[in-house]
């Protein structure tokens, strides 16, 4: 096998995560990277329900965005977009919220809003879309972000999506249905909830990276949980299906778009 990438180790472990026919609410990016590579290799039977309204959708490529023609063409049904909050999303029949972000705080909260002060941000980010309810309603969510100071940040220039608010049980006081974020795969490994603070703490790396590395991308004081494992290296079958999808997303997005008049 080929050295591979942080990203594509990323890619794969997040994947690995999705076991057996859950129904997945998706978010574009890695997220949706992650899951389709499950859906192509060990989790054929993934339900990935997108914002659009594309349910049961099985994309040759990835989607440039939820509207991308590939999610509608390859789902089993298109529903309209009240249908999936209200009869899928907040009715709980949705068991994995795939989720990114611009930035994360120590207890899983979330910033896809801005950078810098809301009434004069440095960087107005693309907005919440529906990741809050997704954050609230799906019984667990998994979250997809490249590791720095910038993006693992003591407290959040906007808080966007809820994790577990400020930790010990204040996201079950404060009525949120769901489970919250599970586990955050990063380049470096898995942060995952301790059971009391509900703090993220390391839990998994790979087995090219160390623990001084993750503490120095992320930007609180990061503790490690007591059984830190090691996150297998992709096998042969996983990185060749993930880099023939995304040979198949480059080929696929730079073809001219043809609109008649």
């Amino acid at each position: 096998m080929s050295a591979c990438t942080r990203d594509e180790w990323m890619t794969i472990a997040a994947a690995r995560l999705l076991q057996g026919r859950p129904v997945c609410f998706v978010g574009i990016g890695l997220p949706s990277a992650a899951c389709n590579l499950a859906r192509l290799t060990h989790a054929p039977g993934i339900v990935l329900i997108y914002e659009s309204g594309t349910i049961g959708t099985r994309p040759d490529v990835l989607p440039l965005s939820i509207g991308d023609s590939e999610l509608a063409e390859t789902a089993a049904c298109v529903v309209p977009l009240p249908e999936i909050f209200s009869y899928y999303l907040q009715a709980g029949r949705v068991d994995i919220g795939f989720l990114g972000a611009a930035q994360i705080d120590r207890h899983g909260n979330l910033n896809s809003t801005v950078i810098g002060p809301y009434d004069a941000p440095g960087t107005r980010l693309p907005g919440a879309g529906g990741a809050p309810e997704i954050a609230l309603h799906a019984k667990q969510v998994f979250v997809m972000l490249r590791a720095s100071r910038r993006s693992f940040v003591e407290r959040l220039d906007f808080r966007t999506s809820a994790g577990y608010l400020d930790g010990h049980g204040t996201r079950a006081r404060s009525g949120a249905t769901g489970g919250g974020p599970r586990a955050v795969i990063t380049d470096f490994g898995m942060l995952a909830p301790h059971t009391e603070s509900e703090e993220l703490q390391l839990t998994a790396l790979f087995a090219d990276a160390t623990v001084e590395e993750a503490r120095a991308a992320v930007g609180w004081p990061l503790q490690v949980a007591d059984c830190l494992e090691t996150i297998a290296a992709p096998s042969a079958y996983e990185l060749d299906t993930l880099r023939a999808l995304n040979v198949r997303t480059r080929e696929a997005h730079a073809r001219p778009v043809h609109i008649p008049l």
